[in-house]
């Protein structure tokens, strides 16, 4: 088991949410060895909750660890009555937010942390993150060691399970284990899913529209499916953490989510269970914003959300992230020289808002470059990077 890149408070009830085999449990069991496990994946502690949760709970003593409790939401209630009774120490994990936050945020506001575990950053099995992405360069010795580990990294993923495999043989079989199991019918089982070929027709169609606008109109008709389907079906893998969305972004508090949303895979192990071809260009994209994404579930990146950008004369910037009165603008290119046509629209980009503007473009170069107000990072900063 290596370190996570997470702080897991050890006075404080947590909440930790995530996607099936993002490590929740191992991290639990390895960080607090002396706390009592149980897992409601167990059908007999499952029942066991239904029937008498106050029981259940006490069980566990001042101290304890709660495994898959999406499976039971209204545990919620017992919890809260533990920590309030008798100060209880209770650590949760949920691979599923359907119903849990809801419940969670009404029943235990301000008695416990909700923290989010992604599967692994790039590089996080290797050691602690040794630099900052927007403001500080990686050691160009480590820039190479990234650029050598990239293709298996746009490949495979970060699922820490994926991470220890010894072969690529091994990777490519847990992978596609994953697909049937995790993504597919355990999902269905959690969100009363009962179409697995629905299922995987969204996902094989989400796979072939990375970085399109997602009209669910279309969408459902491109997927073979309802539309009342396809919302449902999407929101199912949205709450089991497997994809996120990005909005567009739009002036003003009240225009933000107006635009149509975009939506990514959680991690690039996904994509590739799926066993779909992807061009350079939408894989590259999709692991970079993903990669950005996990940094900001786990606080390194201090955001609300990421957001899309595309302006009324179509032209588009693939990210944008608000930070401390800071507007980065950030465009992915699969180049290893980007030009003056890569790099338009983030020159001409501006901000009606009074804020900073500052241009960033990943890129597959080495070096470390700023090209017209437009700061050149090289895609393999990412490794270790936070």
């Amino acid at each position: 088991m290596f370190t996570r890149w997470i702080h897991i408070p050890s006075e404080r009830s947590t909440l930790l949410i995530g996607p099936r085999r993002s490590g929740k449990t191992t991290l639990l069991r390895h960080r607090f060895p002396d706390l009592k496990y149980t897992t409601l994946d167990d059908l007999d502690h499952l029942d066991w909750t239904g029937r008498d949760p106050k029981g259940f709970v006490q069980s566990l003593g001042n101290s304890g660890i709660i495994d898959e409790i999406q499976r039971s939401p209204k545990l919620t209630v017992a919890v809260k009555h533990a920590i309030d009774s008798y100060q209880a120490y209770l650590l949760m994990t949920g691979s599923s937010t359907l119903g849990l936050l809801d419940t969670t945020a009404d029943t235990l506001a301000g008695r416990i942390d909700i923290l989010s575990l992604p599967p692994a950053c790039w590089g996080e099995d290797l050691g602690e993150p040794t630099h900052a992405l927007f403001s500080e360069q990686a050691h160009p010795l480590q820039i190479k060691q990234g650029n050598r580990l990239l293709h298996r990294a746009l490949t495979y993923g970060q699922f820490p399970e994926i991470l220890t495999c010894g072969t690529e043989e091994e990777k490519h079989e847990t992978l596609i284990r994953y697909r049937n199991t995790y993504f597919t019918r355990d999902l269905m089982q959690l969100s009363n899913i009962e179409n697995l070929d629905g299922l995987l027709a969204i996902l094989h169609h989400l796979a072939n529209s990375l970085g399109s606008h997602l009209e669910i109109t279309n969408f459902a008709r491109e997927a073979g499916v309802s539309h009342f389907t396809a919302k449902k079906y999407l929101n199912a893998l949205g709450q089991a953490e497997l994809t996120f969305q990005l909005y567009g972004y739009q002036y003003g508090p009240a225009k933000k989510f107006i635009k149509a949303a975009k939506t990514y895979f959680s991690d690039n192990g996904i994509l590739y269970s799926l066993k779909m071809p992807i061009s350079q260009g939408p894989l590259l994209e999709s692991f970079v914003i993903s990669e950005l994404e996990k940094r900001r579930k786990l606080g390194y990146i201090p955001a609300e959300r990421l957001y899309y950008y595309k302006s009324a004369a179509g032209n588009e910037i693939d990210l944008l992230i608000e930070m401390q009165n800071t507007l980065y603008a950030v465009e992915i290119k699969s180049s290893k020289r980007p030009g003056g046509k890569d790099l338009r629209n983030l020159k001409n980009f501006s901000s009606t808002k009074k804020v900073r503007v500052k241009r960033f473009c990943f890129y597959l170069g080495e070096e470390y470059q700023s090209v017209d107000n437009v700061e050149l990072i090289p895609v393999a900063a990412l490794f270790r990077g936070r």
